[in-house]
């Protein structure tokens, strides 16, 4: 009975002990399976980056041209410092050496490698871009000496653009892709467009990287390359953009002594000639990624030379406004171009007197003339027999209202009033009093500079709202192929005689008695418009003792020549130059310039700035004491509407 027990608990015991064999080797045989079959891909891939090292080849970016041809934007070679972690036994010792060595902040340093720690160790970071020949020099020293093994120094293409800063807005800078960024065939550390042309285009601009696989000793010292897929460069692109005209506007603001914005167009087709934006920042500053004194510099600037003003600054448009307003009354049906206003140097509109700029006024006067001498009392009366609804609508006609669609990030929408707008912001109702001042573009009335120089190529083109674009022809290997242009948004808005009677007082404007005589070219029939527009009222310039610059009105002019087949057209915007007719030499000067290049003369000279008038005798001024609104409420709602 004893014996029958043993064997019984022999025969468990064996059993167990099989059993935990068969387990055992079972576990054994799939752990082996999974590493050896499933993971072997990444388990041969680590094995090889053992003795292996790829090396990111960048792409050149594609080259920026002018419409002649002319470069741009190109590449330089540059060199960059990495760190690869894979072999990398003490990566604190390597940061603070490489720091001493480059003379960098260590923190800074730090702070890189850290924000690269998650990516795989056999990829490099890069520390230093557009390394000096100094610092080449030094941590190439140090590499002999192995004291730095783990850095690599390489020869890569860096973005240069002009010197001078010249349409920096327009080009926009390139930087490292941030996390938002990434995807899409942009991976960490690829160098992206981050605004202007190099972001909007930056698919056709930053080419494919290439790669070179190498192998390494135990040190991280390259032995031999095993293989190298070229980089393909970005595709060439050339601009509409012409860089005599843009030296020549850019020159003039400079030469005047005033920052601001400028639009310059062909109003047959919207190819945009000139785009300017100043005060304006150096890209190249970008390019090579930007230190933290100069970032905090240009954030800090009280003239703000990182906005674009041309797309994203809203200004009131002053007397500019005047010409929808005119072109709305003629369209509606509601006047003549013959239709006369009685001007004694001011009216009464809802229990308000609104006066105009000449103290005694113009008399007698018809819209040619009222355009021509940029009469208030005119306009204050078109503007009282349309209503804001109807302003407002061929104000979108004419491209004021919402955005250009230009192409460039980040446009601002411009505001036009109507009852429904102010009623969805504000929960209030329109008031008719508020009209008045919209009819002369005050108020609550705001517009970017480029949506005016949409505006006046639609009034020089006869009524057909063209979208300015930058770009002319794409080289995708096989030669330029001309770019699609954007659809036009409306055509054949106007009448004949409406046209007729808007050219006629814009030319008179120009080259009659009116503001713009700045700009007139014998022989050429330059029309156009000035405005200014306040910031302030003149009881609240006194109350802040007026000594401050950004107190001073906003002065505009916009043009087109010649005026039967226009074929240039814009808008120059001074901010806070006081003066609306001083922007008419910059836009002399441009138009001078398109034609003598046209015709193959030699290109003209600046000629001195003529010295600015009083400010009482400037004849697109409109006091905002005039403006006062028929309500409180009102009177909120066009102080957040205005600039």
């Amino acid at each position: 009975m004893a014996q029958t027990e043993d064997r019984r608990r022999i025969t468990v015991r064996l059993m167990v002990l099989q059993v935990s064999v068969v387990v055992t080797f079972a576990a054994l045989a799939i752990g082996f399976w999974f590493l050896q079959i499933v993971q072997h891909t990444q388990f041969e891939e680590m094995a090889e980056n053992n003795h292996q090292r790829t090396l990111a080849l960048r792409a050149p970016r594609g080259v920026l041209f002018d419409r002649d041809g002319k470069v741009l934007v190109e590449n330089r070679l540059s060199f960059t410092v990495s760190i690869v972690r894979e072999h990398t036994k003490d990566l604190d010792r390597t940061i603070r050496l490489l720091a001493a060595v480059a003379g960098l902040d260590i923190s800074t340093v730090r702070q890189i490698v850290d924000r690269h720690r998650g990516e795989p160790a056999y990829r490099p970071i890069v520390v230093i871009e557009d390394a000096s020949l100094s610092q080449v020099a030094a941590i190439m020293a140090r590499r002999l000496d192995f004291e730095l093994p783990d850095v690599v120094v390489e020869q890569v293409p860096m973005r240069q653009y002009p010197a001078d800063a010249l349409a920096a807005h327009l080009f926009g800078y390139v930087g490292e892709a941030s996390d938002s960024q990434i995807g899409e065939g942009v991976t960490s550390g690829a160098i992206v467009g981050q605004s202007g042309i190099e972001r909007v285009y930056n698919r056709l601009l930053m080419g494919q990287d290439g790669a070179r696989r190498v192998v390494v000793n135990s040190m991280g010292r390259e032995i031999r390359t095993l293989e190298e897929v070229p980089p393909v460069e970005g595709r060439r692109v050339q601009l509409t953009i012409d860089y005599e005209l843009q030296k020549a506007a850019e020159e003039g603001f400079r030469h005047a002594g005033f920052t601001g914005a400028a639009l310059i167009m062909d109003p047959r087709n919207g190819e945009v000639l000139s785009y300017v934006s100043l005060p304006a920042y150096d890209p190249n500053d970008f390019a090579a990624g930007i230190d933290r004194a100069t970032w905090a510099s240009l954030n800090a600037d009280r003239l703000k030379p990182l906005q674009n003003r041309a797309i994203q600054g809203r200004y009131s448009p002053g007397s500019i406004f005047k010409i929808v307003v005119a072109t709305a009354a003629l369209e509606e049906g509601l006047v003549t171009p013959d239709y006369r206003v009685s001007c004694g140097g001011g009216a009464t509109f809802y229990g308000h007197y609104y006066k105009c700029w000449l103290k005694g006024g113009h008399g007698s006067v018809d819209m040619r003339h009222a355009i021509e001498q940029s009469c208030n009392v005119y306009f204050y009366t078109l503007g009282n027999m349309l209503g804001v609804d109807r302003i407002h609508k061929w104000a979108d006609k004419l491209g004021l209202a919402g955005k250009t669609g230009i192409d460039l990030p980040n446009e601002q929408e411009s505001l036009v009033p109507s009852t429904e707008w102010k009623l969805e912001r504000f929960g209030e109702k329109w008031y008719a009093g508020e009209t008045i001042s919209v009819a002369i573009g005050q108020g609550q009335v705001s517009v970017t500079p480029a949506s005016l120089a949409v505006m006046i190529s639609t009034i020089a083109n006869g009524g057909t709202r063209v979208t300015p674009h930058l770009i002319r022809a794409v080289d995708e290997g096989g030669g330029w192929k001309i770019a699609t242009p954007p659809a036009v948004a409306s055509t054949g808005l106007f009448r004949p005689e409406t046209l007729a009677a808007l050219h006629d007082g814009l030319w008179m404007v120009v080259n009659g008695h009116g503001t713009g005589g700045r700009a007139r070219i014998p022989g050429l029939d330059v029309a156009g418009k000035t405005g200014t527009a306040q910031v302030i009222s003149n009881k609240g310039r006194q109350a802040a003792r007026g000594s401050d610059v950004d107190l001073r009105d906003h002065g505009w002019f916009v043009f087109f020549a010649p005026r039967d087949n226009p074929e240039i057209a814009g808008v120059i915007f001074g901010e806070h130059n006081e003066h609306g007719y001083l922007g008419a030499p910059i836009a002399r000067h441009v138009i001078e310039t398109y034609f003598a290049k046209k015709d193959g003369r030699p290109l003209p000279t600046l000629a001195p700035m003529p010295a600015p008038a009083a400010p009482e005798a400037d004849p697109d001024l409109a006091p905002l004491e005039d403006q006062v609104p028929v309500a409180a409420a009102t009177a909120r709602a066009a102080a957040r509407g205005t600039h």
